[in-house]
C-alpha cells in the first residue's frame, strides 16, 4: 500500500503549491477555496502534476479512470490517456444524456447528488476516482459508490490538492476504501 508521506520531491511539490490561489469565501462566507486554475494556465506546472499523478499509477492496471465534475474532468482525461484507460464523467444530476445511476452525499459546505452514466464501467474493471481537491471525502466517495454500484473494483483515488484537516482521506478509507491508495500531490493544513 502506498504512503502518502512518501511524496515526490519538495522542490516539485513547492513549485505546484506557488501556482494555487486561495479565493476567500467562495463558495460561500468562510471558505478558503484553492483555485487551480493558475497551476492550469502554466504549462510547465500542469505537465508536471500529470506526470506525477501517473507515475503512482503506473503499473496499478488501471482499467478506467472516473473524473469528477468539473476540474476532475481536466485532470482525470489527461490521466487516462496516459495510463491507457478509459474515461468517465461524474457529473451533476441532469447534466448526461442517457440512463443514469445517482447517488446523494454531503459536502464541506451542504448536500449534493452525483450521477454517471449506466454501463460505463465494465464489471470488474480497476478504478482510480481523480479529482482536483480532497476536502471532507464526500464527493470522492460518491464517485467511488457509482463505480462499485456497476461492479468496477476502485483501486485508488488521485487528487493534485488535500486538505488534511478536514479528514476527508479517512472518510474514504472507512467508507469501503481501506484497501486503496489516497494519493494526493499538495497538503494543505488548518489555516494554510
Amino acid at each position: 500500500m502506498f504512503n502518502h508521506d512518501d511524496l515526490p520531491g519538495a522542490h516539485a511539490l513547492r513549485y505546484l503549491r506557488a501556482h494555487l490561489r486561495d479565493i476567500p469565501d467562495f463558495p460561500k462566507p468562510g471558505i478558503l477555496f484553492k483555485d487551480i486554475t493558475p497551476l492550469l494556465a502554466e504549462p510547465r506546472a500542469f505537465h508536471i502534476t500529470l506526470d506525477l499523478l501517473a507515475e503512482r499509477f503506473i503499473g496499478e492496471h488501471v482499467d478506467t479512470v472516473v473524473g469528477i465534475e468539473s476540474r476532475g474532468f481536466i485532470f482525470g482525461g489527461a490521466l487516462a490517456a496516459r495510463l491507457n484507460a478509459s474515461f468517465v464523467p461524474v457529473r451533476k444530476p441532469g447534466k448526461l444524456p442517457y440512463k443514469t445511476d445517482r447517488v446523494g452525499y454531503t459536502l464541506e459546505y451542504g448536500t449534493a447528488e452525483l450521477e454517471m452514466h449506466k454501463e460505463s464501467i465494465r464489471p470488474g474493471a480497476n478504478v482510480l476516482i481523480v479529482d482536483d481537491l480532497l476536502a471532507t471525502g464526500g464527493t470522492a466517495s460518491a464517485a467511488a459508490e457509482l463505480a462499485r454500484k456497476q461492479d468496477g473494483k476502485v483501486v485508488g483515488f488521485a487528487f493534485v490538492v488535500e486538505l488534511d484537516f478536514l479528514d476527508g482521506r479517512r472518510r474514504l478509507l472507512e467508507g469501503g476504501s481501506s484497501n486503496v491508495g489516497v494519493f494526493s500531490l499538495v497538503h494543505f493544513g488548518a489555516g494554510e
